[in-house]
């Protein structure tokens, strides 16, 4: 059995990988908002607690996105003091609405994401059954940063920077 720490801890985390995957280059006439994304990303940062505690986390992120930049595959694995966690996501992009689906493989939960890009930022909304999570995305050249706020769980939020290794 999953303690309820880790299990919200993994959802919180199973959100950051959506915003990692959803985090987007401000669009280039040519390509969609994904263009800029493709390769391998790594970084660190930080989860909030309620309580007003937060634990560093380090993050390893793959990126695959398809010719045209408008939609993408993204794996993510990631580390804390306590576990650690795998995470997968696609994601499209239609005008400027981008929409996906995501999934934590060690724990077995997944959902969609909504939300939209705008002037090289996104928003997305999360959803899973009682869980929901308002992300703001801002990506510049060969870095990315993903804040998430949460509210009526354990977790307040997250900050995770990565930057594009070769």
């Amino acid at each position: 059995m999953i303690a309820p720490f880790a299990e919200r801890l993994g959802r919180l985390a199973a959100v950051a990988a959506i915003a990692l995957s959803a985090t987007a280059a401000p669009a280039k006439a040519a390509g969609g908002p994904f263009s800029a994304l493709g390769g391998h990303w790594r970084g660190a940062g930080h989860i909030e607690l309620a309580n007003g505690t937060w634990e560093r986390i380090h993050c390893r992120a793959s990126y695959e996105v398809e010719p045209g930049g408008r939609a993408m595959h993204q794996a993510l694995r990631c580390a804390s003091d306590s576990y650690n966690f795998e995470l997968r996501s696609d994601v499209e992009s239609h005008s400027n609405r981008i929409s996906g689906y995501w999934s934590e493989l060690s724990r077995n939960i997944s959902g969609k994401l909504t939300g939209y890009y705008r002037h090289g930022r996104i928003e997305v909304t999360v959803k899973t059954g009682e869980f929901t999570a308002q992300l703001t995305l801002v990506s510049h050249g060969n870095r990315q940063s993903v804040t998430i706020q949460s509210k009526g769980t354990k977790f307040t939020g997250a900050s995770i920077h990565l930057t594009r290794r070769g």
